[in-house]
């Protein structure tokens, strides 16, 4: 008898040890009524001891600290504590490259506004009402050239104005050099169909069309698509997560509450099944977006080389001097051949027989551009530092989708050792890690992704980054395609400026697009007026050509005069 009520109760005993340890928490619920409370909510939700066979509909049956109602609260917590990281991570990524897009564009825009006030003014200072007289031509220029980086071939077909601006400025150049006749209309037009055989300015127009299509097709393209960069980000973060991610989440990441286990965290392997299954279609951005990163890195390595931006707008007043010098040196022979071509023009009535060097003002020598001579001041900044610090950035974006998993599934959130909280108890996480994207999914045992239905959103901004990256390459090799909707070309040329390209590597090494610059300075060619009686139109002809030059030299923006 006494055999038994001991055996009964060492028995008796042994469950109860058993139980205890099988719930260790069971019979108090301190912890969870004090981290339940620190999230907001009201304490008196919780029990003070855990209870037995509780109705929940995802976290383990059992022995629980947490109610029915408590489980949907948690779940609603469970939805703002995934999408917290993931929202910092992407607010991280909008911020840097609103930034940078902000730098960039602001420095573009102020070195067009630059380059114009130091050829205007510099203008101004030397020849004072000579070239105010002339400044609309290219305060035009300037003007278009503003425009075309702002809205592209939409707005401006690049090439076309520039044949225009050389056109105006031959006649208006070609009128000075033979102020002894009278132009008509007519006579002009047909003085302006040949301005590309006559070649007046030289090889300038054509050095200068190429290096300013390419730069700001380049500059305009990358800007892009750095603000492309803010919007993609900003949209893809407005898919929601899933009834079946958000249940995923509230199970790995509140499941440990009920179990009256507050500081148990998910294993590491857990959370990345979950992450990776609720992020899956995120993931599937990954590869138009690493391509559209490699093209940025591309366009930015143009943009410190042969499509730098600062490089061609810097010294433009420059490259315009030098031109109208070409106009001035060649202004007898280009003016045989368009007599010889459009006719004889008729005399003028009232040519002002001389005019003296003293009463132009014209002092001073002209200086070539020096790279030194004038500091970068636009932005603050110069574009090798922009360039240096953007694709720094650019890099370090890559592989940002796929990686969002392993970046949240790090830190204080999970622990990577055995005893952690694997779903459903406090052990080593067995299953096997799935890969990133939707197609990888099939088989996750811990999220249920439908991979039949990819997102919308997801898939349109994997068609955006794709159709960029063809802007981006176009760029590369210094072609224009319409960027923005409706900007389609007025002359059906497709969207795309013609004359432009640069379709190989080796337009890299192109010196053709540089000019050069002499190293010493030059001395423009004044013509000596030399005061006597003439007799015959032939002598009369050549002493106003002769002053016709001097005006020139003075009235027509010629070369840099300091």
């Amino acid at each position: 008898m006494n055999t038994m009520l001991v055996f009964s109760t060492v028995y008796t005993l042994a469950l109860l040890f058993v139980s205890t340890k099988a719930e260790p928490n069971s019979k108090s619920c301190i912890e969870v009524r004090a981290a339940y409370s620190s999230k907001g909510f009201n304490v008196n939700d919780v029990p003070n001891k855990g209870v037995h066979g509780a109705p929940l509909k995802v976290c383990p049956q059992g022995y629980s600290c947490c109610t029915l109602e408590m489980e949907e609260k948690l779940s609603q917590q469970s939805h703002s504590d995934l999408k917290a990281p993931i929202s910092q991570l992407n607010s991280n990524l909008q911020s840097t490259f609103k930034q940078r897009h902000s730098q960039f564009d602001q420095f573009f825009r102020e070195l067009l506004d630059n380059a114009e006030h130091s050829l205007n003014d510099m203008f101004v200072r030397t020849y004072g009402l000579m070239y105010v007289h002339n400044a609309e031509l290219f305060k035009h220029f300037f003007q278009e050239l503003k425009r075309y980086y702002v809205s592209g071939s939409g707005a401006v077909n690049l090439d076309s104005m520039l044949s225009n601006f050389w056109e105006d400025l031959l006649e208006r150049m070609f009128r000075l050099v033979n102020v002894q006749y009278e132009f008509s209309d007519a006579y002009m037009e047909c003085v302006s169909r040949h301005t590309e055989q006559l070649k007046p300015f030289g090889d300038v127009p054509r050095k200068l069309r190429l290096q300013l299509t390419r730069a700001f097709v380049a500059a305009r393209t990358f800007t892009r698509g750095l603000a492309l960069m803010p919007e993609v980000v900003n949209k893809v973060s407005t898919v929601s997560a899933s009834p079946s991610c958000v249940r995923a989440a509230m199970k790995m990441l509140y499941c440990p509450y009920c179990k009256g286990q507050v500081a148990l965290k998910p294993c590491q392997n857990y959370c990345l099944n979950v992450m990776r299954g609720c992020l899956a279609n995120q993931a599937d951005l990954d590869t138009e977006w690493n391509n559209f990163l490699d093209a940025m890195l591309s366009l930015a390595e143009r943009l410190e080389g042969p499509f730098n931006f600062e490089s061609v707008m810097d010294p433009i007043d420059v490259k315009i001097s030098e031109a109208i010098m070409n106009m001035q040196e060649n202004s007898m022979q280009v003016s045989q051949k368009v007599f010889q071509g459009c006719g004889q023009p008729k005399p003028g009535n009232g040519f002002r027989s001389h005019r003296s060097v003293k009463e132009s003002g014209f002092t001073g020598r002209f200086r070539p551009y020096s790279p030194d001579a004038r500091p970068t001041t636009a932005a603050g900044t110069s574009l090798d530092r922009l360039t240096t610090d953007v694709k720094k950035r650019l890099k370090h974006a890559k592989k940002f989708w796929s990686t969002l998993p392993e970046t949240v599934c790090a830190g204080e959130r999970i622990t990577s050792r055995d005893d952690c909280w694997n779903g459903t108890a406090k052990s080593r996480y067995e299953s096997v890690v799935m890969g990133n994207g939707l197609a990888n999914q099939v088989s996750n045992p811990d999220v249920e992704v439908d991979i039949t239905k990819p997102d919308v959103v997801i898939r349109s901004q994997i068609a955006v980054l794709k159709e960029m990256t063809s802007w981006l390459k176009a760029a590369h090799s210094g072609n224009d395609i319409s960027i923005d909707q409706g900007e389609d070309d007025e002359d059906g040329s497709g969207g795309q400026e013609s004359g432009s390209g640069c379709d190989s590597p080796s337009c890299e090494a192109d010196r053709d697009i540089y000019f050069s610059i002499p190293p010493t300075p030059i001395n423009p060619r004044v013509v000596k007026v030399v005061h006597q009686e003439t007799t015959g139109g032939d002598r009369m002809a050549h002493g106003s050509m002769a002053l016709a030059l001097c005006g020139l030299t003075l009235a027509l923006l010629a070369p840099h005069w300091r």
